[in-house]
């Protein structure tokens, strides 16, 4: 199926590993351009040069919760790559800590990278996507926004404050023809989850571990997903095919959620 993104400009935060690289591979697939960031220049172009297709790729360093290095990779991506037409905000973590465990300074960093990750870039980028005749932003969430963990206190409600955020910029953007979504996933096998595993110290295998984090989190599928297989939702949300998607959240976690 063609998407109709090929020639298009796409703005990928947080595009030198997991979900956001493999966005970034499947964009360049479809014939769009990329610009992509990270806080590692040499890292994100070690990512990015190995991956095929027809796109064009601009990638600089910039870290999402820093206005000006947003709006000035944004600038230099438009004028580089001829406009934006995308956005994924994908810049993320996660902090292992629960409520009386959280430091003041550790709930302000969540609350601000999980909103400034997504503000910095469409604000940067809203002259160009205002141009766009098929303006798109994905907000890359997590399931925890409706479903919170109590070992995840203040990512989940940075998450929770996030999906709000999203939801009322769609809204807001909607007369400039400028879609936003929300995709919200559940436990993806990237490299947060491979660390923990190190640190760990588990004698079981990554698979086996693994399946038992599923097990424990309520994962039906009874596995992690994988990057891939969250791109494809992410960049189907992008294409004009989905022209009159905005303002929706689309749950990705293998049916972890057990919110109605």
């Amino acid at each position: 199926m063609d998407l109709g993104l090929k020639g298009r400009t796409v703005v990928v935060t947080g595009a030198s590993s997991g979900v956001g690289l493999a966005v970034a591979g499947l964009l360049r697939a479809e014939g769009a351009h990329v610009a992509a960031c990270a806080r590692d220049a040499d890292r994100l172009r070690a990512a990015l040069d190995p991956l095929p297709g027809p796109g064009r790729v601009f990638a600089a360093a910039a870290d999402v919760r820093d206005p000006a290095a947003v709006e000035e990779f944004v600038t230099e991506a438009a004028g580089d790559l001829g406009g934006i037409d995308g956005i994924v905000a994908n810049a993320g973590r996660s902090l292992m800590s629960r409520v009386l465990e959280t430091t003041d300074d550790q709930w302000d960093e969540e609350v601000r990278l999980k909103l400034a990750g997504v503000l910095n870039p469409v604000r940067a980028a809203l002259p160009w996507l205002r141009r766009s005749d098929a303006g798109a932003v994905v907000a890359v969430n997590a399931i925890l926004a409706r479903q919170p963990e109590p070992r995840l206190a203040a990512t989940s409600a940075a998450r929770a404050a996030l999906l709000n955020l999203a939801t009322t910029l769609s809204t807001e953007l909607a007369p400039d023809g400028i879609r936003v979504n929300s995709v919200c996933l559940g436990l993806i096998d990237t490299g947060q989850w491979r660390r923990r595993y190190a640190e760990s110290g588990s004698a079981q295998d990554f698979d086996t571990w693994a399946g038992a984090l599923a097990a424990d989190r309520g994962v039906a599928l009874g596995r992690l997903g994988t990057a891939d297989e969250v791109a494809f939702p992410i960049v189907s949300l992008l294409s004009p095919r989905s022209s009159y998607v905005t303002g929706a959240t689309l749950d990705v976690g293998g049916g972890v959620a057990r919110y109605v």
